[in-house]
């Protein structure tokens, strides 16, 4: 027993699967899945771990097999045809992509993507009294919609994805950053509306040369004098670099091993002083005198309080004497 690599498509996703038959790369051979009987293609096996995709090999496929499978793909226009036609019927929003059948005939997939969930129910009713098979509908992604249908992309090419991507590796705008690309999405997206696959291409030889490289407006030497660089072509290892000699502007291009990084020379930030004390007083006797001040403002403040309540107590005795020798009169 060993273990093959089997995709549905010729440039679908590869699954690892153990098998005791002998075939060759891109033979054509009969698996059981999840779904039922399917027709995949041979090819090597891929670093991932088995797949519960697949459940065994069975078989070679054999003249009758493809002749079969032929004869299913000649429905395909006609159910989708039908699957639109209810899509429709119900409002639901959704797109149909495309339509696969089992190898038995049993069992109709159907591809769709959407961006909220659908009520299909009614749908697949109609769909299974239509057919008289089961079906099978199955959201995907719009990559897999861009991978499935295929297209041209901004280089004029057939996409990759359609072309002989196995799988989508992950893509992040940072390495549109690092390649110094423009971050327009318009100019950083694919037909799918997505990040362009081939960003993933060349981004580990940018990371490991941008590191290298100087950084733009930092100061560097060259043979020509100290200038200021302006532009980096990452691929050629190329700078160019602004320099100024005798009240003259010259802007040239320098090989990376040409010129000479200059370092940023860092001023320590000044010491902010200590409430003016004098170095030569220690800081415990600084601490103690400052305690001794504010006790003595507690104290002044509470004599001070004292002071102004006997104030306003002889003031309302003098009022009411007063007040009494007025009466007498």
């Amino acid at each position: 027993m060993s273990i093959i690599g089997v995709k549905f498509a010729q440039s679908g996703k590869v699954f690892n699967v153990d098998s005791e038959i002998v075939a060759d790369i891109n033979d054509t051979i009969v698996v059981d899945t999840i779904r039922g009987l399917e027709l995949g293609i041979v090819s090597k096996p891929s670093g991932e771990e088995l797949t519960e995709e697949i459940k065994s090999v069975v078989r070679k496929a054999t003249d009758a097999d493809l002749k079969k499978m032929e004869e299913l793909k000649k429905q395909e226009s006609h159910i989708q045809k039908l699957t639109n036609e209810l899509i429709a019927k119900y409002k639901l929003e959704m797109k149909l992509v495309d339509v696969n059948f089992t190898l038995d005939g049993t069992k109709v997939i159907i591809n769709y993507v959407c961006e909220d969930r659908v009520d299909f129910r009614e749908l697949v009713k109609d769909l299974a009294s239509s057919l008289r098979a089961r079906i099978e509908l199955r959201q995907i992604g719009i990559r897999d919609q861009a991978k499935i249908i295929g297209g041209i992309g901004f280089c004029g090419k057939e996409c990759c994805c359609k072309k002989y991507l196995n799988d989508f590796d992950k893509v992040s705008i940072k390495m549109a950053k690092t390649q110094g690309l423009s971050l327009n999405p318009t100019k950083i997206s694919g037909i799918c509306g997505r990040l362009m696959c081939c960003l993933a291409y060349e981004n580990e030889l940018y990371a490991d040369i941008s590191v290298k490289m100087p950084k733009l407006n930092s100061k560097v030497n060259t043979k020509d004098g100290l200038g200021t660089v302006v532009y980096n072509n990452i691929l050629k290892q190329i700078v160019t670099v602004r320099v100024e000699k005798d009240g003259e502007i010259k802007v040239g291009e320098y090989a990376l091993d040409e010129i000479e990084q200059v370092a940023k020379t860092v001023q320590n930030p000044p010491k902010q002083k200590e409430n003016n004390i004098p170095k030569s007083q220690p800081k415990e006797e600084v601490k103690k005198e400052s305690v001794t001040v504010e006790k003595e403002e507690k104290q002044n403040n509470t004599n001070s309080a004292e002071h102004n309540h006997k104030n306003k107590k002889k003031f309302k005795n003098f009022k009411k004497k007063n007040n009494q020798n007025n009466d007498k009169k």
